[in-house]
């Protein structure tokens, strides 16, 4: 039986295309799929309650390969396009049909393959995803965390800013695009609680006691390996995010070991093989009292970062690890 790396994400995913590449590199059979293309793009089929296996048999099939779904023994699973960008051009009951039973079908199978080493299961992603868990569960294992609020509640926001000086806001979850395609973003910015009004109450807000720091630590998390760099901003930029890459400097940084398995730790009380951990330095690197973390992203990007071969590299290890492992 063949054993085959299963890569679920969309056609344009930079960093699927290099994982993709390494595994060829070793001759690891792949096959990527994005399950927004079933139609013409992807058919499949599949059965259970026939024979002694209690298990889904079957195959996924696109314009240029076919893969039998016991043969899959890992999965990457990235950022697939949403089902309703398939059926965008449908009437809004259709489409909200359709995108539901591909959603529910298709993709409850490509959930619950058995066996396999998944990169991260989707319902591990989509649970660890909420800002909320990830800080509580930060506090539980120890780790110091902004003092934060989560409110809709204008007179709570303003007694938070006078509790803890300067404040600042952050999204959940980000702008999402514009009709013509356009992607923003919001970035963390300080908030002036003299602003504050009742159009607090629309929606739910995040904000968080300002960390004074000496610098951020991005660390990226596959398995078991630890990979962080110090990343500097141009002085006065509250939220590196918001710069290019070029305008970045970065530093190999070493993990004390008390964070480095605490966060080992974080990533399986999730069941996750990979994140990518935000921290604020307030001192020495070195003291693992200096080091606040803001958020855990399940499944970030990390391509310009400059050892995002090393990252890659790794990754390609835990999937090959789970096709060598049938």
């Amino acid at each position: 039986m063949a054993s085959t790396v299963l890569v679920i994400t969309s056609l344009e995913d930079i960093t699927a295309d290099w994982v993709i590449a390494a595994l060829n590199g070793r001759g690891v059979p792949v096959v990527r799929v994005d399950p927004a293309d079933i139609g013409a793009g992807l058919s499949f089929a599949a059965r259970v309650g026939e024979g002694a296996r209690p298990v889904w048999s079957g195959a996924l099939r696109t314009p240029v390969r076919e893969v039998e779904l016991d043969e899959v023994t890992a999965v990457y699973y990235r950022r697939p396009t949403p089902y309703q960008d398939r059926f965008a051009h449908l009437p809004p009951q259709q489409r909200d049909f359709s995108a539901a039973e591909a959603r529910y079908g298709l993709g409850g199978l490509l959930y619950a393959l058995r066996g396999v080493r998944y990169v991260s299961h989707p319902a591990a992603i989509a649970r660890a995803d909420f800002k909320p868990a990830q800080l509580q569960r930060f506090a539980e294992l120890g780790l110091t965390i902004p003092p934060t609020l989560i409110t809709n509640d204008a007179a709570q926001a303003a007694e938070f800013a006078a509790e803890h000086g300067r404040i600042i806001y952050k999204t959940f979850r980000g702008l999402p695009p514009t009709e013509d395609g356009y992607t923003g973003a919001i970035w963390a910015q300080p908030v002036d609680p003299g602003t504050f009004d009742d159009s607090i109450a629309v929606t739910a807000h995040l904000f968080q006691a300002e960390v004074p720091s000496v610098g951020n630590v991005r660390v990226t998390v596959v398995g078991d390996r630890l990979f962080a760099q110090t990343i500097t901003a141009p002085e006065g930029v509250l939220d590196w995010r918001r710069c290019p890459p070029e305008a970045l400097t970065y530093a190999p940084t070493p993990v004390p070991g008390p964070i480095a398995a605490t966060l080992r730790a974080y990533l399986r009380s999730f069941n996750l093989e990979f994140g990518c951990f935000d921290f604020a330095l307030t001192g020495d690197a070195a003291h693992p009292g200096h080091w606040t973390v803001y958020e855990c992203n399940p499944n970030g990007q990390f391509g310009w970062l400059p050892d995002a071969d090393q990252i890659v590299t790794a990754l390609a290890d835990l999937l090959q690890q789970g096709a060598a492992s049938s």
